[in-house]
């Protein structure tokens, strides 16, 4: 599913505006949830961005937003805590429930992971909590400025680095934390809960994961992501954990709204194109083994959640041009690097042109571009479309389903 992204905001819990990002699956959502970023990160490190991108191709929307005085939101980090923290959560979930609709799952990294365990008992209608490297113990998060901690407990609070830039931590903060009782959150939870964490985490150990999953109740589960670091900066351990946490979340949350994707027909080259009944166009289209939704803009009364017609058709002459000629290299023995083909269709004059532009990685000689024009416009769907195409339509009587 095509997943598109709004910017939002909202109150925070010591009134400052929180800036956030909605990620919203094409069509209707099956759900809504909550991403609550790592300390000292923001909405957009890699972990929040793909997770909350996966779940959102899974038909899940997902607010992640930056705690206050952190990222775009407002206020100051220096009056911050982790029950503040907490707080944000709960406004957000509220903004999420006045707004669209309540969440149903809490996902939170580092210590926004402690922060939705504990946020969770809060948040009415939360069926599922998943967590990324989450610590047991709130206080954990002070070893990424250990060599401060006297100096706050003694001066009231310090200039501390984290990841290479300056933070004002004061001691009310360390006194919040040691407050904290996550443990005690997870063995309260009434939500089922997913434990993710890396085994070779440097910065939250892997016996943090342990504790939770010991306390917590049934259901339960845990991943291990081998090899990732604890800020999974690495791309394909955030998309693994996306898609786990994805495929997981779906056990518990509600049915997607969308009818299921109707079966290909078995004939070669056919297509069948099924109506959703969500919006006034949204439609699922199954061809081979594809299966994608199609749709209009949203200026012509469409979703936007979908290619529309026309777009699918620039996609036919742009696969077929591409395919034709990487067919051309392999007869003639050619060494073409990569091959693009671009098209744009448009109205001049009444008339359908279609523009089409083809590039190929590398080092091409002025001749054989001439020679890879030339043979691009023979290319079937490009003959098609120039001469036209008988269409027979028939109705079919009775059927309720292709």
């Amino acid at each position: 599913m095509m997943a598109k992204s709004e910017r939002v905001s909202f109150e925070g819990s010591q009134g400052a505006m929180l800036d956030a990002r909605l990620e919203l699956p094409a069509g209707p959502p099956r759900a809504y949830a909550l991403f609550a970023h790592c300390f000292s990160c923001s909405k957009n490190n890699l972990a929040a961005t793909r997770v909350s991108k996966a779940l959102a191709e899974h038909g899940i929307a997902v607010l992640r937003f930056d705690f206050t005085g952190l990222g775009a939101s407002e206020g100051d980090f220096a009056n911050t805590n982790f029950s503040s923290n907490v707080d944000d959560l709960i406004r957000a979930a509220e903004f999420l429930r006045d707004e669209y609709e309540a969440p149903s799952l809490l996902v939170g990294h580092s210590l926004g992971g402690a922060a939705v365990i504990v946020a969770a008992e809060k948040v009415p209608g939360v069926k599922a909590v998943a967590t990324i490297a989450a610590p047991a113990d709130a206080t954990n998060v002070t070893r990424q400025f250990a060599g401060d901690v006297e100096k706050i407990a003694r001066e009231g609070e310090a200039l501390v680095q984290l990841e290479g830039r300056p933070f004002t931590i004061r001691r009310q903060f360390l006194d919040d934390i040691a407050e904290a009782k996550v443990e005690d959150a997870a063995r309260a939870l009434k939500a089922a809960l997913l434990i993710a964490h890396s085994p070779t985490d440097a910065t939250v150990g892997i016996e943090n994961a342990t504790r939770l999953f010991v306390a917590a109740r049934h259901p339960k589960s845990f991943i291990g992501l081998e090899g990732a670091d604890h800020l999974l900066t690495r791309r394909e351990d955030a998309d693994h954990a996306a898609r786990v946490i994805a495929a997981w979340a779906e056990r518990y949350l509600p049915a997607d709204p969308l009818p299921e994707a109707p079966d290909a027909p078995p004939e070669k080259n056919s297509a069948v194109v099924s109506e959703t009944g969500a919006g006034k166009f949204l439609s699922w289209a199954a061809a081979g083994q594809a299966r994608f939704l199609v749709d209009e803009p949203e200026d012509v009364g469409g979703l936007d959640a979908g290619p529309s017609p026309f777009e699918l058709l620039s996609v036919a002459l742009a696969a077929c041009t591409t395919m034709t000629l990487r067919m051309y290299a392999g007869h003639k023995e050619l060494e073409l690097g990569r091959i693009t083909t671009r098209v744009k269709h448009a109205k001049e004059e009444g008339a359908d042109v279609f523009s089409r532009a083809i590039s190929v990685e590398g080092e091409v000689p002025a001749e054989l571009q001439d020679k890879l024009v030339e043979i691009a416009s023979k290319c079937p769907v490009h003959r098609t479309l120039e001469r036209g195409a008988q269409i027979r339509t028939a109705y079919e009587a009775g059927s309720t389903d292709a």
